[in-house]
């Protein structure tokens, strides 16, 4: 029986969060072996390869995931970072400035089981759009789900990424402290927040809120990577 894509990504992130990352990079093969090649599992291999030394390996899995989705903003600014670590500066700055670049682009009745339901079917949906590029539709599936469960926050979470995704930077802050004020300690809300910040032009605004994500959660990857872009653009 074929495991489904969600459990095995599910279990490369708890392998990648306890620091197993040939335990990650051995499940998340076997979902690009299985045909099923998403960006979000090209991507959290490309960290996975980055953090064991295998450089070269990591840019390639950052490329082939800008491949599937060329607005993947996590996936340029890894690769930047990656590319400075190698001496490549005027690449990285490039791959930092395209991720930069994205936030300049265009812009219930039910119980709460049946209301969960409905949710995750529209965020389904949603995900599916958004695998083929109908961000526009994506978005629209997910603020129904949003809708349904206003303290679904994982959906909300997924909504504020795809309106990011999209330029829509204005709408994804709004999403994202809407979060925040309730989850204090979701720190990916929070690195989202920043860069959503980062993304509208106020880029103090976001290092602060990225350090204080690092205070709480030191040698998080991807708010170091987040800072690193700041940075380096900035200076």
């Amino acid at each position: 029986m074929q495991v489904s894509t969600e459990h095995l990504l599910q279990q490369a992130h708890e392998r990648f969060a306890v620091q197993d990352y040939y335990g990650a990079i051995h499940l998340l093969d076997e979902i690009l072996e299985s045909g099923r090649r998403f960006a979000d599992v090209y991507h959290l291999r490309g960290l996975c390869y980055s953090l064991i030394g295998q450089t070269e390996k990591s840019l390639e899995d950052f490329d082939r995931a800008l491949v599937v989705n060329p607005r993947y903003v996590d996936a340029l600014i890894h690769r930047g970072v990656v590319l400075v670590e190698l001496g490549r500066s005027n690449e990285a700055d490039g791959s930092f400035q395209r991720a930069a670049a994205l936030g300049q682009a265009e812009a219930s009745g039910f119980s709460r089981p049946v209301a969960s339901r409905l949710a995750n079917m529209h965020a389904a949906l949603g995900d599916a759009y958004a695998e083929v590029g109908a961000m526009g539709e994506g978005i629209r599936e997910y603020q129904r789900a949003v809708a349904l469960g206003p303290d679904f926050h994982d959906l909300r979470y997924k909504l504020a990424r795809l309106l990011l995704e999209s330029g829509r930077q204005i709408e994804a802050r709004e999403e994202l402290e809407r979060i925040v004020a309730l989850q204090p300690h979701f720190v990916d809300a929070q690195a989202a927040l920043g860069l959503a910040h980062y993304l509208s032009g106020d880029a103090a605004g976001a290092r602060e809120i990225w350090t204080k994500c690092l205070r709480e959660r030191p040698g998080n990857t991807r708010i170091g990577a987040y800072l690193a872009m700041a940075r380096r653009l900035d200076a």
